[in-house]
């Protein structure tokens, strides 16, 4: 007896009816051999990805039982978008019909026609809507996260693979939680390029940690031009794998916290010429843990200028961090947690990197 596996297929038209053609290949891969369909996501109108230019696309998740083979289920939708008037002319061209297959089952499949799961799917919120929409537990068979996992990494955004940019991931999270530590870990394991805070070589640091408040706006001046150079796009390379323990956009945080209205004015005006100069992250992984626990590492490592760091100071900076980032569309957002994740412990970093892999051309 064959056995029946669930499938999940994706459908996307921008071309004529869009409704009607993903409506045709519903009806099509409902009388397909050995096929049940299902359910049916909702149909959500989205923005190409590639061509601003090209109309919008319908797109929604079926959920199949079938019994056929992936590469026979393939060749089964092909002749679909065939007989439904698809024309292949490359791979961001509008098109009337779009059929795709995510996941089958639990499988791997990793041939010359076809790629299980969707290479790109975690990276497509409306794909990961429609499934998350029918099984939002419904597990990654290699990153092993859930579809509503894969969606929030997302924040409402669509995002593609860009072979044409450098990669940097940025490490974020508050002082102590041990963006440092992990990305010098991260950085042995990947052989990649590595750039860290330059705490020990600014002038002004202690004496605004010891309460001048004049010297703040050279402080957050000198963070801020030594950042631009050190991620200045013009010294990397395309597809060059750079890890930074900072997301650069947290310099506007520290100086609306330490400058007054004045001073403030002065660094906004600088500050976008800075932010347009810089390589853009292709991923953050935003480092939480207790306030608590960031607190003791700041007095475990004993720098002078940390000591006065309070409780109150990272719980706001921890806000500070979360307002950042509900808002953030740049790049996916990868969150660990540190009572669930020691980088020092080889199955946490090893899961870890290939999570980044998924997110970046190397």
């Amino acid at each position: 007896m064959t056995r029946q596996r669930k499938a999940y297929i994706s459908l996307g038209s921008n071309l004529g009816d869009r409704k009607d053609y993903i409506q045709k290949a519903l009806n099509s891969i409902k009388n397909l051999s050995g096929t049940n369909l299902l359910n049916i996501s909702e149909i959500y109108e989205t923005k190409p990805l590639a061509d601003a230019d090209q109309p919008k696309y319908l797109n929604a998740v079926a959920q199949i039982d079938t019994e056929l083979p992936p590469e026979i289920l393939l060749g089964e939708l092909q002749k679909i978008e065939d007989t439904l008037g698809r024309q292949r002319t490359g791979k961001w061209q509008s098109r009337n019909i779009d059929l795709d297959i995510l996941l089958y089952g639990d499988e791997i499949v990793n041939i010359e026609s076809l790629t299980i799961p969707h290479p790109q799917m975690h990276l497509r919120l409306f794909v990961l809507k429609g499934l998350c929409e029918l099984n939002p537990v419904i597990e990654h068979p290699i990153l092993k996260v859930t579809a509503s996992g894969l969606a929030c990494r997302l924040n409402g955004q669509d995002f593609t693979l860009n072979p044409n940019v450098p990669q940097l991931i940025s490490i974020a999270g508050v002082i102590g939680v041990g963006k440092t530590t992990l990305a010098k870990k991260l950085n042995e394991q990947l052989k990649s390029e590595l750039i860290l805070e330059p705490y020990d070589t600014n002038p002004f640091l202690p004496q605004v940690y010891a309460g001048n408040k004049q010297l703040a706006l050279p402080c957050q001046l000198f963070f801020l031009l030594h950042r631009t150079e050190q991620l200045n796009r013009k010294k990397y390379k395309p597809q060059q794998v750079i890890f930074s323990d900072y997301v650069f956009e947290k310099e506007l945080l520290y100086a609306q916290m330490f400058l007054n209205s004045e001073n403030l004015e002065l660094y906004n005006s600088i500050y976008p010429d800075c932010l347009e100069s810089i390589i853009k992250p292709s991923l953050v992984i935003y480092l939480n843990d207790k306030t608590q626990s960031c607190l003791e590492r700041i007095h475990k490592r004993n720098r002078p200028y940390e000591q006065k760091i309070d409780i109150a100071f990272l719980n706001y900076l921890e806000g500070e961090y979360e307002s950042m980032f509900k808002s953030w569309t740049q790049c996916p957002i990868i969150r660990i947690s540190k009572s669930e994740f020691d980088c020092n412990n080889d199955k946490d970093l090893e899961y870890l990197i290939n999570q980044i892999k998924a997110y970046i051309i190397s």
